[in-house]
């Protein structure tokens, strides 16, 4: 079975967990992103938990304070960039820039989506010297996933003026905008795999108990109606046993019948994998964790349409659940928004 969920309509724009927060302004850092069209990168990179404010505006051009009609008719030689203010106790650089890889191409010169021109180039723009090491690491990386040259700019930020004022929070002004990014993409939360480090099999046969160890490592199925999660509903986040991993939310868990816990979806399509099952004379498609390679369960195409067509169905000995008035505390703190 190849997993496609079945997508809800998406109408509006994605909600934004930042609204309610209160940041310390002294303790914010700056970061310059050239990613095509500047509406749409400011109305994404807004949205990403731990951004304080995104502002349009123009950046490393030949002159000083350019009109939109200077990139478009006078080649002054701007790249159009939104002005990324961040909280780097909620949200690292390095993550940012995750966030940001999803929604261009960067093999792409002067051109993402449908526009083209040296305004719509790609660029990363850096005001402190210590990130150019960051960013310099994350082009690296990002190179090993294509074969044609990663042509995203790097420099220093040499000038950065405001756009006018009707680009600026332009998407919130015009939600049916042009835009050139799937918006509802942030909504697939940055988890990366580094984070949460498999531990050996001696460590694994010490940490977990037994149904949870023949579970996870050797592929075994709990009964129906005797675990621990098939009937909980509190608010709160389902992490890997093994690695500690997130992989879903009680926002997606839903009453299915099965005796065993049931998700529409997994907190980010990126922390599991699919393995095609034939034992017991079926066919059907395993779900593993993507960092501890875990046995969790299966999936079906018979879950709830109104959520998107699919069941996860997940043993409760592969998964921990961990409280929302814990998270924070255990190091979920990232989350926690998409659990409240």
């Amino acid at each position: 079975m190849k997993i496609n969920q079945i997508e809800k309509e998406k109408t509006g724009l994605p909600s934004n967990p930042n609204e309610n927060v209160q940041y310390d302004e002294n303790k914010l850092e700056d970061i310059y992103l050239a990613g095509g069209c500047f509406w749409g990168l400011e109305a994404y990179m807004s949205r990403i938990y731990g951004v304080f404010d995104v502002t349009s505006g123009y950046a490393n051009g030949n002159t000083e304070n350019p009109s939109y009609e200077d990139l478009i008719y006078k080649n002054s030689g701007h790249a159009e960039t939104v002005h990324v203010k961040y909280d780097p106790e909620r949200v690292t650089l390095e993550v940012l820039l995750d966030y940001y890889f999803k929604v261009i191409d960067p093999t792409s010169l002067n051109k993402q989506g449908n526009d083209r021109g040296v305004q719509y180039r790609t660029g990363i723009y850096y005001v402190n010297e210590g990130d150019k090491a960051v960013i310099d690491e994350k082009i690296k990386s990002v190179q090993l996933a294509y074969s044609k040259p990663v042509v995203v700019e790097v420099e220093p930020l040499k000038h950065y003026y405001l756009a006018e004022e009707y680009h600026q929070d332009y998407l919130e002004k015009n939600p049916n905008g042009y835009c050139h990014i799937d918006l509802f993409t942030v909504e697939d939360v940055v988890i990366k795999k580094e984070w949460y480090p498999k531990p050996s099999d001696a460590d694994l046969k010490e940490k977990l108990t037994e149904i949870q160890y023949e579970v996870t490592q050797n592929n075994n199925t709990e009964r129906a109606f005797s675990n621990a999660y098939w009937d909980n509903f509190e608010p709160g986040l389902y992490v890997d046993v093994a690695t500690g991993e997130p992989l879903f939310s009680s926002k997606d868990k839903f009453e299915s019948g099965c005796g065993w816990p049931s998700f529409s979806k997994p907190i980010s399509p990126e922390v599991v994998t699919y393995v095609q099952d034939t034992s017991f004379n079926m066919v059907r498609t395993e779900v593993r964790s993507r960092a501890g390679d875990s046995h969790l369960g299966h999936v079906f195409e018979d879950g709830p349409l109104e959520l998107g067509g699919l069941r996860f169905c997940i043993n409760s000995a592969s998964i921990e659940f961990i409280p929302l008035e814990e998270m924070t505390q255990r190091g979920y703190g990232y989350l926690v928004h998409i659990i409240e």
